[in-house]
């Protein structure tokens, strides 16, 4: 039997990846999608970990080749997407997949698999709040904090075509809240 979907999208700085990775370690036979960018790796980030880091060039050529589920410029001249042969290598093992994605292609995956996913989305307190957490994060310079603050207010607007919407004003709370909501889904599987 094929896995199900999970589907987890926020702004960045939200806490996506926080529950994503809480999640996983949660027992629900989920395993993670490494999605494909062409940004450089941040900090300790390793290729096949956190992403497959392809030049433009290579994603560019898997565009073509229709290789993606998904994909989009997320930022000038940084693409995101996720692997039609990473979402079928996990489900062939019988495995569900937990994505985290951004919004955008939230959706498109969530179009794209129809009843086999279910979609989360993370949604911050505030737009104040979510540019203290990237401050605090100290990963990116002004310029680029106040372009992910411009993207994140779009994509708050993107929020109601998500199955599940659960605001992270208390982590603890948001982490507890989508586990019951992967957790009934994954256990209703046919």
């Amino acid at each position: 039997m094929k896995g199900r979907l999970v589907i987890v999208s926020a702004p960045s700085g939200a806490g996506k990846t926080t529950i994503v990775n809480h999640l996983l370690e949660h027992g629900l036979d989920l395993e993670f999608s490494v999605s494909a960018t062409t940004r450089p790796p941040r900090g300790n980030e390793k290729n096949g970990k956190e992403y497959w880091f392809l030049s433009p060039e290579e994603f560019r050529k898997r565009v073509e080749n229709k290789e993606f589920a998904e994909w989009e410029e997320v930022y000038k001249g940084h693409c995101y997407g996720t692997l039609k042969s990473e979402i079928e290598r996990i489900r062939k093992a019988g495995r569900n997949v937990i994505f985290d994605v951004d919004v955008k292609g939230g959706v498109n995956l969530k179009k794209l698999y129809g009843s086999e996913a279910i979609s989360v989305f993370i949604m911050p307190p505030s737009v104040s709040e979510l540019e203290r957490r990237l401050l605090g994060r100290a990963t990116d310079d002004m310029e680029r904090i106040k372009i992910r603050i411009e993207k994140a207010r779009e994509e708050i607007n993107l929020a109601g075509m998500f199955d599940h919407i659960v605001v992270n004003d208390d982590l603890a709370f948001a982490k507890m809240e989508v586990l019951r909501i992967v957790s009934s889904f994954l256990s209703d599987q046919q």
